[in-house]
């Protein structure tokens, strides 16, 4: 569907923003992370800032599907609403170094289109956010380098403060200036001269202003048309070939940190002025982008417990992602810190599932699987569905999203595997405990579609339950239940609404059990009260002849308890 140009920047063209760079890194991902040396050969630049970019979409047409304090025209949402929606989606879904910086630039352009509560602004507060996202970013970096994003940004900030005419002249102008400054990166930085590349994370700026440049004009720029846009013979002059070959990077090799750690933190701004000094003292690449009392902390360090211990010191940090810099955590096209390393070579077929709870993705990975875990109102991205099935390095692959509401995100993911010729077969398991009855009957030399089928068979005939607690007052299947309820769910709906957590949960597996079974499995949340599992297995003992009970321990996972019949 072609894109209907915005004249003003109001919420709908935030969304419209948000959805066209969404789409624009999406086809320019393997490209930036194959040109991505600097600060570290990872090969990851473009899928870090699609995660990034994807979260703050979520976040946008959250606000449009509820807009519950919507202002806006038509009953849509604010700008601010919009605005602040698209830099918090980016802040808390900020990977990586390049993500994180783009988290920032977002923010600080939300910052200025938010101010005065405007339901739309003019070329004028385009020309401003621009600015003031180009100096936000370079203020969140620790030691600012030239020849990278923040360059390319304050470049586009520049021709944008002389551009005269309406949004689309400014879009247009900070397009121009940003092509301009990524075709000078390799004249600033050596490892991009060396690697014959451009600035990874300066290329998704550009295509990110070039999707700005599509809302408010309706065309896409001549220099996003299409493939590699800055590789040799591209329309920008000057700008060297892409390597085809793995490079070291610069300065960041074998005696470079080991670790990336990414948090989330809550804390005072006094608290983050701290945590700055003290990071930077461990490491480098440090990133603090944030503010209003939530940030997204970035650093490269050698002892990583050290910088989780500085962000325990300064607040309370979570959503921890701790990444070591060794092989098999680079990109297959990547080179290995400090040198080339051979690719590794391909397995035939691998199990991708999306697990709740570190217990369960321990469980699962002793099983061969590659996990992603999926933290409590926190779901995984399609975007790192994707990952996940590039890192399992198979050419085939079964995908488990072990959750009804993840279908959706799990076919999209299938779908962009297929394209990059993976076969994956998306198994609809709806439940962790159906994943583990399809994991239990896996058989890597059996036929591909044939495993498919057994696998399949054997989650569909897995009947599902979990007992939780009730977060509000709400309308359900067995009637009103009150905050701090106990519910007890089956496939989905809840059956039970209880006061103790181990009478629930035996009701719940009574009625599971009416319908037979020869298996239930146990899934134990941590904050399950003690002896709730002991209580169960009696219960199957004494009351069903025959049938068996395993219990796991799934950790943080949501529930309190997941139960599986088979």
């Amino acid at each position: 569907m072609p894109q209907v140009p915005q004249t003003f920047f109001d919420a709908l063209a935030v969304r419209a923003w948000c959805g066209l760079a969404l789409r624009a890194l999406g086809r320019a991902r393997e490209e930036i992370d194959a040109i991505n040396v600097y600060p570290v050969a990872d090969g990851d630049t473009g899928t870090n800032l699609y995660l990034t970019m994807e979260s703050a979409v979520t976040a946008v047409e959250a606000v449009f599907t509820g807009h519950a304090a919507g202002s806006g025209p038509d009953g849509t949402p604010s700008l601010p609403d919009a605005a602040r929606a698209m830099a918090h989606g980016a802040l808390i879904g900020a990977r990586g170094n390049s993500g994180t910086i783009l988290a920032q630039l977002l923010r600080g352009m939300a910052q200025v289109l938010a101010e005065g509560e405007s339901p739309r602004t003019d070329a004028e507060g385009l020309r401003l956010a621009l600015r003031h996202a180009a100096d936000s970013a370079r203020r969140a970096v620790a030691h600012p380098v030239e020849g990278t994003v923040l360059s390319v940004a304050s470049a586009a900030a520049d021709a944008a403060e002389g551009a005269e005419g309406d949004c689309g002249t400014v879009a247009r102008a900070a397009h121009r200036g940003a092509c301009t400054a990524l075709a000078a990166t390799p004249g600033q930085l050596a490892v991009l001269a060396r690697a014959g590349v451009v600035d990874a994370g300066g290329r998704g700026l550009v295509a990110v202003l070039a999707a700005l440049v599509e809302t408010f004009t309706g065309e896409i720029p001549v220099s996003e048309g299409g493939g590699r846009a800055f590789a040799g013979g591209s329309s920008l002059a000057g700008v060297p070939p892409v390597s085809e070959e793995p490079c070291a990077d610069d300065g960041h090799g074998s005696g470079g940190p080991a670790f990336e750690v990414i948090y989330l933190l809550e804390a005072e701004d006094a608290a983050v002025d701290r945590l700055r000094r003290r990071l930077d003292g461990l490491g480098d690449s440090l990133v603090v982008v944030g503010g209003d009392g939530l940030w997204n902390v970035h650093v490269h360090v050698d002892d990583a417990g050290a910088a989780v211990e500085a962000g325990v010191e300064a607040g309370r940090p979570y959503r921890i992602r701790i990444t070591h810099f060794g092989a098999d955590d680079v990109h297959a096209r990547g080179g290995e810190r400090g040198g080339e390393r051979a690719p590794r070579e391909r397995v035939q077929r691998a199990v991708v599932a999306v697990v709740p709870g570190e217990g369960l993705a321990g469980l699962y990975t002793e099983a061969g699987a590659t996990t992603v875990l999926a933290r409590p109102g926190e779901p995984p991205a399609s975007g790192e569905l994707v990952q996940a099935v590039r890192r399992a390095h198979a050419r085939e692959v079964v995908l488990l999203p072990n959750d009804a509401d993840l279908r959706h995100t799990a076919a999209a993911a299938a779908e962009q595997a297929r394209a990059e010729g993976i076969r994956v077969a998306l198994i609809p398991t709806r439940s962790a405990v159906q994943g583990i009855a399809a994991l239990a009957v896996h058989e890597p030399e059996r036929r591909f579609d044939e495993d498919v089928v057994s696998m399949t068979s054997a989650a569909g005939a897995t009947r599902y339950a979990e007992v939780a607690v009730a977060e509000r007052q709400s309308w359900t299947m067995a009637g009103i239940c009150q905050a701090g309820d106990v519910l007890g769910l089956i496939e989905g709906d809840v059956a039970v609404i209880g006061a103790d957590v181990t009478a629930t949960a035996e009701t719940v597996l009574d009625r599971m059990l009416a319908a037979g079974g020869e298996l239930v499995t146990l899934v134990l949340g941590d904050e399950a009260p003690e002896g709730v599992a002991e209580r169960l297995e009696a219960r199957v003992r004494e009351a069903y002849l025959a049938v068996d009970t395993v219990v796991y321990h799934g950790g943080r996972q949501g529930a309190l308890l997941l139960i599986g019949v088979e």
